[in-house]
């Protein structure tokens, strides 16, 4: 997923990731409004202690316009082939 890379950090809520998984999922739960909410704000230190309300007025921390339902399969799949291995594992252990 290099077309993500280096923005994961800015992308916190509602922003490509997140909206690309719903737009692959079930696209009626996605608004056209998302092409006007792109908002990024870096950095947020006081976050935690602040809320989210602090830095964001619509609740969007990253770039929805650019999220899609084929990049919402790409990361699907990079899951699933990331915890592969561990499912398998987890499948194999004996009931306790």
């Amino acid at each position: 997923m290099s077309w993500f890379a280096g923005r994961g950090r800015q992308d916190m809520h509602a922003g490509e990731l997140e909206v690309s998984l719903l737009l692959h999922f079930d696209p009626a739960l996605v608004r056209d409004v998302r092409f006007e909410r792109d908002h990024l704000v870096h950095p947020r230190p006081f976050l935690i202690a602040a809320g989210m309300a602090e830095y964001t007025d619509t609740g969007v921390i990253g770039l929805p316009s650019h999220g899609t339902a084929e990049k919402g399969k790409a990361i699907l799949d990079s899951l699933g082939r990331s915890f592969a291995a561990h499912l398998k594992l987890l499948a194999a252990a004996p009931a306790q």
